[in-house]
């Protein structure tokens, strides 16, 4: 696999636990605080204060403070499902992946199939080499009829796959997803790098323009601008969609490859 495709699939690897923390978090019931008289709060809600500000530091990238909220966490309420995910991500993203495995092992077992945890499971076993395992899981989760956004599981399992490079199963994903969606902003990005990965910069194009006729921009889908209009031979189109990625979006990594002449 290429650099650019490599830097593809883990950017597309990321989109999956982007999902999965939104996921968790609009699951998750509110938190409230405790009341003036000085009540703590209750074991389980304290949980999910400490759940959300994991993910939180998720967010932000400071892992120490994420595993230390999620630690509380898992001390407050063993049992709750959301909790165990959360863990799970965290561990993962420490590279702990025995503790990762048996805490999404625990929020499955608790979540008694819960959809949402199922796709964060199914997320997990793509990105640790179980590609098969983890794309029959986001299939199960697109049939369940109980799932409210099926083309969400079904552009992960296109990214398992792509990431496996299976890339012609990885695009019937991205099909199927925008039959549901047709402006799904991640099918169409996935579709793009796909295209053009393939050697179809004019199919790659379409998707981009697809794109940013129904999207707000992002640093992903101008870069796939750049590089589509390079390898088209339109210097000068390039050259806008890099002014576009430096203005619009200078400090993502997408710009620093542009400056650092990174697939130049």
């Amino acid at each position: 696999m290429s650099r650019s495709a490599t830097r593809r699939t883990l950017s597309a690897l990321a989109l999956i636990l982007v999902s999965v923390l939104s996921a968790c978090r609009s699951a998750s019931p509110a938190y409230q605080p405790a009341e003036r008289g000085g009540r703590k709060p209750e074991p389980e809600q304290a949980a999910i204060a400490n759940m959300q500000m994991a993910i939180e530091y998720m967010r932000t990238n400071n892992l120490g403070k994420a595993r230390e909220r999620a630690e509380r966490a898992l001390k407050e309420a063993p049992d709750n499902a959301n909790v165990q995910e959360t863990a799970g991500l965290v561990y993962e993203r420490l590279n702990e992946m025995p503790k990762a495995e048996r805490a999404f092992a625990a929020a499955v077992r608790l979540g008694k199939k819960d959809p949402d945890i199922m796709n964060s499971y199914a997320g997990f076993l793509c990105r640790t080499g179980k590609a098969a395992a983890g794309e029959k899981i986001f299939i199960e989760v697109a049939r369940n009829p109980i799932y409210q956004t099926p083309e969400v599981a079904l552009v992960n399992a296109g990214v398992c796959d792509a990431a496996s490079g299976d890339a012609v199963d990885a695009q019937r994903y991205f099909d199927r997803a925008l039959a549901i969606r047709p402006n799904m902003p991640e099918a169409l990005l996935e579709s793009g790098n796909l295209a053009l990965q393939r050697g179809d910069a004019p199919d790659a194009l379409d998707f981009v323009k697809r794109f940013l006729a129904v999207n707000q921009p992002t640093p992903e889908i101008i870069w796939l601008g750049f590089r589509t209009e390079r390898k088209l031979g339109d210097s000068a189109a390039a050259a806008g969609y890099a002014r576009r990625l430096q203005a619009e979006f200078p400090n993502s990594v997408q710009a620093q490859a542009l400056r650092s002449g990174t697939d130049r």
